[in-house]
């Protein structure tokens, strides 16, 4: 028997984000999920939503040179959200069951993508550039200085953008670093 209760995806499938299992990640479901969730819990000066925020990650990375490992975990960073949305991070940190399930869930989808092996230098380098990221967009959508002083490589499309286009991106992305590596 499984624990907890299953979600309904995009895709019809039913998932159970407090007990994941791996083949049961699904792109097209975390794609279109993301899609259709905005960043900074909807603060930002327009919809943001969390798959542009991860697709600039991903670019972020391959604009430093890093491998299309770290460049598809930067894509798949905040997956798990797709199945358990988001809490702002000053509420997230005092979640401690939260985080136990994002957790179980983020490694879950790094599994199921063949990059559960990270490295703790290499996730440092996907939370860096998660974090840069952040600055760069709380400059630019809240008009409002980061909070943090990592910088990025270049500037970043942070215009609105079609959910549609932005969940296709997204997968194209996923399809094309997952043939490099």
């Amino acid at each position: 028997m499984r624990r907890g209760n299953f979600i309904s995806t995009y895709s019809k499938r039913k998932f159970w984000p407090v007990d994941p299992k791996v083949e049961e990640v699904n792109t097209m479901d975390i794609a279109h999920a993301l899609s259709m969730l905005c960043r900074a819990n909807g603060h930002y000066s327009h919809f943001y939503s969390v798959a542009q925020h991860s697709i600039n990650c991903a670019y972020e990375a391959k604009n430093r040179g890093l491998s299309e490992k770290i460049q598809l975990a930067c894509l798949l960073h905040d997956a798990s959200e797709a199945y358990i949305s988001d809490v702002t991070r000053p509420v997230k940190k005092l979640l401690n069951e939260y985080l136990e399930i994002e957790e179980r869930l983020q490694n879950a989808i790094f599994k199921a993508y063949n990059i559960d092996d990270l490295t703790d230098e290499e996730l440092l380098m996907v939370e860096e550039i998660d974090d840069a990221m952040l600055n760069y967009e709380m400059e630019v959508l809240l008009n409002n200085y980061g909070i943090n002083n990592l910088t990025l490589t270049r500037q970043y499309d942070l215009s609105f953008r079609m959910m549609e286009e932005v969940k296709n991106e997204f997968i194209e992305s996923i399809e094309a670093i997952i043939k490099k590596i």
